[in-house]
This record gives C-alpha cells, structure tokens and sequence, in this order.
C-alpha cells in the first residue's frame, strides 16, 4: 500500500505544492462579467488574493460570496500558501502582476524549490474594437481637465477633420503603413472629439454611442443583400442597392443635393459628374471659354474613365516637386 492511499479521502496532501491560478480580466468588459471557467476556479480556490483594493471586480466577488483577502504576497509567501495541496487565485491588478511572476519564474528557475502549478486563467476577454472604449475615456478626461481640450468648439476643430483627412489620403498613396495607421487615428480621434462636444449641447444633444448607432443602422439598412432578403453578386448591383436604398431615405429633389460646395474644385466637378451619370441624366458641360471650364471638361471625362482627377493631379504634383528638387540638387552640386 503507498502511501497515498492510507489517506482519509478530502484529507489534503501536506507534501503536494499546490497550485497557482493568475485570473486576468479587461476593464473593457463589465464587471462581473466573468467567464465560467473562472467563476469555477475562483469557488474552488482555498485562498482568493488581489493586491488592488479598489479592483472593479471586487465587489461583484464578494456579492457573489467569494472571500478575497486584499495582499500583495512575494511569490516564496505565495509558494509557501499553496503548501499543502492548497489552490490560490490572485486576481491580477491592471497591469498583469509582473514583480509577481517574475519572483516565481525566478524560483522555478533556481531548481531549489518545489513549485506549485502554475496557471494563467483569462477570465474575461477584450471583444473586437474594446479599445475604442479607452479612447472615449481618455477624451472624456482630456475634455474635463485639459485647458486646451475642454475649450475647443465644432467651429475650432473643423479645419483638423479636413488636415487630418488629407494626411490620410497622403499616408495611403505613400503607402506607408506606419503613417496609415498614425493617420487612421488620427481621424478617429476627430469623430470621438466632436462626439464629445456634442454632448454637451444644451438643446440637441448626443454621444459617439449615438454616432455609432447611427453609422450602423445605415450600413444595416444600406446592405439587404447581406443583412437582408435581397440578392447582389457584383459591385455594380451592391452600387445599385445602395444608391436606390440612399434615395429612398433621402427624398432628394435633386442630384446635387448632398454634395459638399466646399470640397476641392476637382474633387466637386468629378462628383458633380458622378451623379449625374449615375442618374442616367444628359446634361451637357456648360460651354463657355475660360480654363475653370477647360479643368471642369477634364475633371468629368476623369471621373467617365473611372480616373480620380485629384489623385492624378496630385501624382503629377508629386512628379513636378520631384523635377524640381532633382533640378535643386544638380545646381547646387555645378561647380
């Protein structure tokens, strides 16, 4: 007979190292929320610790009857706590305990010491876009306590949208990555920022909740052929459910309608175009003399060949600034 077997059942084993259970959670996640996995290890455990008294999940434990002790053990007091067969659940903090398991990875390392097993339990999980939900807390912040933030206006921030929006374009025709990515959040942190804003008007106000909703609700009703009933196979037809489904909720009376004046000449001539091809409507360029006409003529039969003109005038800008600095250096460089 071994040992083993001549103890009582339930009786722990004293010479057993025990076990380590690390419980991770995303402050994105609602409290409480925890997955059940982790609602079993935490029932199980002989001793629940948290170096963070102020956890957002501490609450819901003990609602939920689990005692969780407020220590922060060095990993030979927490090696010492699992003596005995004894599981521990340490719910880590924000930043994940790494003084803690670095201790403990230097203990398994040294080889002098039995280690109890270690485990790092998710407890819950950061959903797609999770990260999105920092960035309105951290303007939230910078709006109530940043001198520069808190007073700005839709007004004051409207030549950003258009900044940040070329440097994007800019970013995507370098195709640089790392710009791409730099200048994507740059223009998101536009959208959140005039969300912000907004809710603080005193008569229509509303939140980047209700910017979201919106955009979705569109996207949704704008696309049968996959949230619906409807059939589309190629661009076109998408094209085509998109632009009778726009009218329809529009009620336009009118092509132009909705077609932004400001925008650069070119870019307004092509969509002007655009609608009115897209319509199926024969409406002849003005004739008249005068280069604005010539650019016009020129924008329309871009946008027919399916051409951005302003993209292409700007690659051709690109190629003319690169003529000259060529032509720069080869001055400098004669004797």
């Amino acid at each position: 007979m071994n040992a083993t077997s001549s103890r009582p059942a339930g009786t722990p084993d004293q010479a057993a190292p025990g076990r380590v259970v690390l419980l991770t959670t995303s402050h994105r996640v609602a409290p409480g929320l925890l997955s059940w996995p982790a609602w079993q290890a935490l029932r199980d455990a002989d001793r629940v610790l948290c170096a963070d008294g102020a956890h957002p999940q501490l609450p819901y434990l003990r609602e939920a009857g689990i005692a969780v002790d407020e220590a922060a053990p060095t990993a030979e007091e927490l090696v010492d706590a699992c003596a005995g067969g004894r599981t521990v659940v340490v719910v880590a903090t924000g930043e994940g305990e790494p003084a803690l398991t670095d201790g403990l990875a230097r203990l398994a390392g040294s080889g002098r010491v039995r280690m109890p097993e270690l485990e790092l339990l998710p407890a819950s999980y950061d959903l797609p876009g999770a990260r999105l939900l920092d960035l309105v807390q951290v303007m939230d912040r910078l709006r109530e306590e940043c001198p520069w933030t808190s007073r700005k206006t839709h007004e004051g921030l409207a030549k950003y949208a258009i900044e940040e929006a070329y440097e994007l374009v800019e970013a995507i025709e370098d195709g640089d990555r790392d710009e791409l990515r730099e200048e994507l959040g740059d223009v998101l942190l536009q959208v959140v920022f005039h969300a912000r804003i907004a809710e603080e008007d005193p008569q229509d106000p509303f939140s980047v909740d209700d910017v979201a909703g919106g955009i979705v609700a569109k996207l949704i009703h704008r696309h049968p052929h996959v949230f619906g009933d409807a059939t589309a196979t190629t661009p076109e037809e998408v094209k085509e459910h998109w632009v009778r489904t726009k009218a329809e909720e529009k009620q336009r009376t009118s092509v132009t309608e909705g077609v932004p004046l400001h925008q650069p000449g070119l870019a307004l001539a092509a969509k002007l175009a655009s609608r009115v091809r897209t319509a199926g409507l024969d409406v002849p360029l003005p004739a008249s003399e005068g280069i604005g006409y010539e650019l016009l003529a020129l924008a329309a039969r871009a946008e027919a060949e399916g051409t951005d003109p302003e993209a292409a005038l700007r690659a051709a800008a690109r190629a003319y600034r690169d003529a000259i600095v060529a032509h720069e250096e080869r001055i400098r460089s004669t004797p």
